[in-house]
Formats: structure tokens, sequence, C-alpha cells
């Protein structure tokens, strides 16, 4: 019996995982869905894709006010795949039905912007995982470039403000 207890409570567990609930990409501030489209464009642009990936859901997010128009962004998300074929026009979710059998990607993205613009230099840094290869050693690995990349300029570390 206590087997059994066992099995439906880790079934359960396991269901509940798998139904999260999708945020809508449209109630991010702009900052944030810009890097999001930037994320989605290199992830579906791979040639070994071959359905739609979408945004998921918000893990960490940060920003630091650098002054004069300038925000260095933080931002730790999942895409997911999406029933919809590599190509799809205009791909929503109401239009494309994610997939469960599919894992999902966590991505950390770190980018410097002006007046609401990503901008080239210093280059942003996408960093993009299936979940299951995620290690805690990637997860440092992404949190130290993103230190050194946008803090050159001896500013606060953009994480060490991280909000969930």
């Amino acid at each position: 019996m206590a087997v059994l207890l066992f099995l439906v409570l880790v079934s359960a567990g396991v269901f509940l995982d798998t139904t999260e609930a999708q945020e809508d990409p449209g109630k991010l501030p702009e900052n944030y869905r810009k890097g999001v489209e930037l994320a989605l464009e290199q992830i579906n642009s791979f040639q070994t894709i071959k359905s739609v990936f979408l945004f998921f859901k918000s893990l960490e997010k940060s920003a630091i006010d650098g002054g004069f128009g300038v925000s260095y962004i933080y931002h730790r998300f999942y895409l997911k795949a999406t029933r919809c074929p590599k190509g799809t026009a205009n791909a929503n979710p109401t239009k494309c039905a994610f997939r469960n059998d599919r894992p999902l990607i966590d991505c950390g993205i770190c980018y410097k912007t002006y007046a609401g613009e990503i901008q080239s230099e210093p280059k942003a840094y996408v960093h993009c995982v299936h979940r299951p290869q995620l290690t805690q050693d990637l997860l440092k690995m992404r949190v130290e470039h993103c230190n050194k990349m946008s803090y050159a300029n001896g500013s606060p570390s953009l994480l060490a403000s991280t909000k969930q």
C-alpha cells in the first residue's frame, strides 16, 4: 500500500512539473521581451530544430540602471517546443500548442541596452541548453560570464540583484 501511495505522489509531482503555467510574453517589460526575441531567433535558426520554440516562463530577471539611458539586463527563462513545424509564420501559443514530450530549454541572456535598444557592444550573451543537460557548473559559468561582460566599468554585479 505504501508503495502504491508513493507511486501516486511521484506521478502527481511529474504531472504538476509538466503542466506549469505558461506566461504571456506580451506582459514582459519591453527590455526583457527583446532579449527573449533574440534567444528565440537563435534557437529557431538551428537546422537541427524541427519545430517552433516559444517563450514559456521567466525564472529570474534583473536590471541595473547604468545611468544616462543605459541598463544592464539579465534574464533566465524557459523556451518550450510547439507542435508547429519550423517555418510557421506568426507562431504563437494559441496557434501552436506546446508539446509535453520534449524537454524545456533553459536560457540565460545578458545584454546592455541604451534608450531601450540592445547594444552591439558588449555583444549580447545568449546561453541556452536543454534542461536535462543543465548543470550547476553551467549555471555558474553563465553567471560569471554575464558579470564579466557587463561590468568591466566597476558597477555592482548584475546577478547580485536578481529577483524571481
